[in-house]
């Protein structure tokens, strides 16, 4: 049982950096403290940086990233952090690109511009489902 006010961390992987701020802010007022990292190659050496296991409760990230693409750090996350879900955020939806996601552990697949309230429900699932797996 977490005693702060925080529900979670939330790790958010985009290139484009107002949808950083945008998706942090509306993560931060609905009570989950956030990491933020600017492309694929950042957010591995992000979740590297922790030698005894990478401390959130989710991840947003999205599909087209420099350096590594999102496809490469989402096989990357599910091989280091199996437990942690993953929430794909992306401006240029794919019906197969997210058949192929889903089968890879993905546990939501939302288009941007995605409204606060959307992004605030994937997350608190998300999360509310790693809980039953702890």
């Amino acid at each position: 049982m977490v005693t702060s006010m925080l529900k979670g961390r939330v790790f958010i992987v985009d290139d484009e950096e107002h949808v950083r701020k945008t998706v942090s802010l509306a993560l931060k007022q609905g009570g989950y403290d956030v990491l933020e990292a600017a492309d694929g190659e950042e957010a591995i050496a992000t979740i590297q940086s922790y030698p005894t296991g990478f401390p959130v409760h989710a991840i947003i990230c999205d599909m087209d990233l420099p350096k590594v693409n999102g496809k490469d750090l989402i096989a990357f996350i599910r091989a280091t952090l199996p437990s942690v879900p993953v929430i794909v955020l992306t401006g240029h939806p794919d019906v197969q690109s997210a058949a192929s996601l889903f089968k890879q552990g993905v546990v939501d697949y939302l288009i941007k511009p995605s409204q606060a309230q959307t992004l605030l429900d994937a997350v608190r699932r998300a999360i509310g489902e790693q809980a039953v797996f702890e």
